[in-house]
């Protein structure tokens, strides 16, 4: 693919920045020191309850009681939903996407989170999960003030409008697939300050650095408040920020976490030493990894097979697994990887039908630049590139200069997933951990049944962001500078073509900033509006959502309000969703799913003078969770069957059956149906079994990725990026078609045949 060339004004930047970096240095000083800065801060929350006949028709639309002709005795239980993973500009990835050069909004703290979730998109619970590695002791009391706030504000706890819970992210970021464990987020069943940490505990590695004081580029500080003089408050109120992160302590290692002082930075090295710290507390909390196929930071070549040992892992903490979010969707396993082996032995795989390694990508880019050289020198370039760009780890983009986003096309992508997550690592998907086991002295151990929901891991303060496909910038993560001249002198940009392809060793790439290393404005395309997660909940009090996720009742979705009920069927009786239990004979379940309610354009009445008319328009952008009364239709439940490994070398794709069966839907009305898998009665292994509900395409945010025109063979001829920055407007939302879906959490049956239910 031929790659553009500067243009005149990214030429012009590179020559006038020097010279006026030079004056910043002799104005900035005294800017500072007359302007000053400001720390975000948690707002008032909108006080007093929802009225008390809009939860009631809530309630009656979503969930309660089941579809006509379906009872059981779980059909009393009602579906809430909810937003597990969300941040606020206390988080610095989310700071950083709130100054203006990039497009930003301003300051959203906690307490726009509690009226985004109660008035806007209208949730029934969440929690906030900033980055433990900048959250500082003054950060946590505003957390936890909020939280208490926005559920004093919610009304009677027994049937609130609203359940807050605290918490935050576990961010861990390795260089190598051996060092990297990943991010984790940390909710915490009560918030009060008696069962409350006194500190988060953050994660060791790149991720502390990234998302610590050391985030930002010294340029950008010495020049946005010049560029952008009318919004220089913003910038200073950054550098505040910085320090005040900055300036707390590290806690001393090996101590008991209950006798270290208050204000101090506590780390985690590792998951098991993160399950220690919470053990030590011994308050109530869930441990959700997330993002486990995002390739944005995790090394190529990642497995999640080492978080395996068995003194790394708390079962009864690690119930849940997201399994889609604004990131996209982390479900499948596939046997390709990105790369074979890592580091600096790693080699370049060839692509195959539904998959195209981005550094086999590398060296097609450089062949397209060979011009008159000789076939064998242009060939020992191409295999070059393929190498350098393998071992160059994420930021494998950075071996081959002045390649534009669109020049690689979809490498990285898995063709044949819903929504994949960027650069999609599947040796961390969803159906890659129900199927690998843990193992002890070549023994394995008892099976645990997990639970799967969805969330956002939005960075603007707002859960709940997929009740409409709209606002891209602000609903989802894209983000860029919003001038071309900013985007040289800001971010250094993919270089000058050369004709071969740059060697990084692994000290040359940590020596990179943060957000060069990996591929931001490639990202831009693959953030999507996020996910939710829906329980079946007694009622609607902090007890009943805490038993409901604690025993797994709960399901994902991408972001739409879909209704799905999902039972292990015996007679009379019935076992949910996430339920664990002996069965050696044939087994059958039934699913019942209806679709989201269509939505109308605005927001309620009552919703918007509840909140008033500037948070209004400021978070809510003038559009509401507000449903009519048609659904739309589910077109089909594809069942998966997944199979634990026996043994520790058992290749895990013949273990996912996806689908086993898929089952047609009416065109109108829930969609209900029964099955049964006799092959489990003989095959004398464990088994997960789940359903997912797909519904009829409807257009969503950034669903079509790059958004390729495709050859007979799939194969991507041009690609059209989505971008955050100036080159996509910025009131673009990148719709394309998706089948939005529910992921039902697995039912595990442990056949008695197999090895290792001895103390299950």
């Amino acid at each position: 693919m031929a790659t553009a060339a500067p243009t005149p004004a990214r030429r012009f930047g590179r020559r006038w920045a020097i010279g006026l970096g030079a004056i910043a240095v002799l104005l900035l000083a005294g800017w500072w020191a007359l302007s000053g800065g400001q720390l975000d801060r948690s707002g008032p929350i909108a006080p007093g309850p929802l009225p008390a006949d809009m939860l009631s028709t809530r309630d009656a639309r979503h969930g309660a009681p089941l579809p006509s002709g379906v009872t059981h005795a779980t059909a009393s239980r009602r579906i809430l939903f909810g937003d597990l993973h969300v941040h606020t500009t206390f988080s610095t990835d989310a700071f950083m996407r709130s100054v203006p050069l990039v497009g930003g909004e301003g300051a959203l703290p906690p307490s726009d989170a509690c009226d985004f979730a109660r008035y806007c998109s209208q949730l029934d619970f969440f929690a906030l999960t900033d980055h433990a590695e900048a959250l500082t002791p003054r950060h946590w009391r505003d957390t936890t003030d909020a939280i208490r706030a926005c559920n004093a504000a919610a009304g009677d706890p027994a049937h609130p409008d609203l359940v807050a819970f605290a918490g935050w992210e576990w961010s861990h970021v390795g260089a190598t697939p051996q060092t990297h464990w990943g991010h984790r987020c940390v909710i915490l069943r009560d918030d009060d300050d008696a069962h409350l940490p006194a500190r988060p505990v953050a994660a060791d590695g790149l991720g502390s650095v990234a998302r610590g004081a050391g985030v930002g580029t010294q340029l950008l500080q010495a020049l946005a408040p010049i560029l952008d003089f009318s919004n220089r408050h913003r910038y200073l109120d950054l550098l505040l920020y910085r320090r005040e992160v900055g300036s707390v302590p590290t806690c001393p290692r090996g101590v008991d976490t209950r006798k270290l002082p208050a204000d101090c930075r506590e780390y985690a090295a590792h998951p098991g030493e993160l399950y220690e710290k919470l053990g030590q507390w011994g308050f109530e909390s869930l441990v959700i990894p997330h993002g486990t196929s995002w390739g944005f930071y995790t090394p190529p070549g990642y497995e999640k097979t080492k978080v395996l040992k068995a003194d790394w892992r708390d079962p009864k903490r690690e119930q849940l697994l997201e399994v889609f979010s604004g990131h996209g969707n982390s479900e499948n396993w596939r046997d390709w990887r990105a790369v074979n082996g890592s580091g600096d032995t790693a080699t370049c795989p060839e692509p195959t039908p539904g998959y195209e390694p981005c550094c086999w990508r590398a060296g097609e880019i450089i062949r397209s630049r060979c011009g008159d050289a000789p076939a064998q020198e242009c060939e020992r370039r191409v295999q070059k590139a393929r190498l350098d760009h393998a071992r160059a780890g994420v930021a494998g983009h950075r071996s081959v200069p002045g390649a534009e986003v669109a020049d690689w096309g979809d490498c990285g992508q898995c063709r044949d997933c819903f929504t994949p997550a960027f650069n999609f690592r599947p040796g961390g998907s969803v159906q890659g951990q129900l199927a690998r086991r843990a193992f002890v002295d070549g023994r394995p151990t008892p099976v645990q049944p997990r639970g799967l929901v969805g969330s956002s891991d939005n960075h603007t303060a707002r859960p709940g962001t997929g009740y409409k496909e709209f606002a891209r910038r602000q609903m989802a993560d894209p983000t860029g500078p919003v001038k071309e001249l900013w985007r040289d002198m800001f971010f250094p940009g993919v270089g000058e073509p050369t004709a071969e392809s740059r060697t990084l060793d692994r000290q040359q790439v940590m020596e990179l900033p943060p957000f060069e290393v990996v591929h931001l404005e490639r990202q831009a395309s693959f953030f999507m509006t996020g996910g939710l997660v829906a329980v079946h909940a007694d009622n609607r009090s902090r007890t009943a959502l805490w038993a409901a996720m604690k025993r797994r009742e709960v399901y994902a979705t991408s972001g739409e309000r879909i209704l799905l009920w999902f039972h292990k069927v015996h007679g009379e009786r019935r076992w949910p969703m996430g339920a664990a239990l002996p069965w050696s004979e044939t087994p059958h379940f039934e699913v019942v799913a209806q679709g989201a309610l269509e939505q109308q354009p605005g927001c309620p009445e009552r919703i918007a003078s509840g909140l008033g008319a500037e948070k209004l328009a400021r978070l809510c952008l003038g559009e509401c969770f507000h449903p009519g009364d048609k659904r739309r239709r589910i077109s089909r439940v594809e069942v998966v069957r997944i199979r634990p490994q026996v043994r520790p070398d058992e290749p895990v794709g013949p273990l996912v059956v996806d689908p086993l069966l898929v089952l047609p839907c009416p065109a109108t009305g829930p969609c209900r149906a029964r099955f049964s898998d006799p092959e489990h009665a003989t095959a004398g292994r464990d088994a997960f079994y789940y359903v997912r509900a797909i519904q009829e395409p409807t257009p969503a945010v950034n669903a079509g990725g790059v958004r390729c025109e495709r050859d007979a063979a799939g194969n991507c001829l041009r690609a059209q990026p989505c971008y955050g920055d100036y080159r996509t407007p910025l009131d673009e939302d990148c719709l394309s078609p998706a089948e939005e879906r529910a992921w039902s959490s697995p039912i595990l049956l442990r056949h008695r045949a197999a090895s290792g239910n001895e103390g299950a």
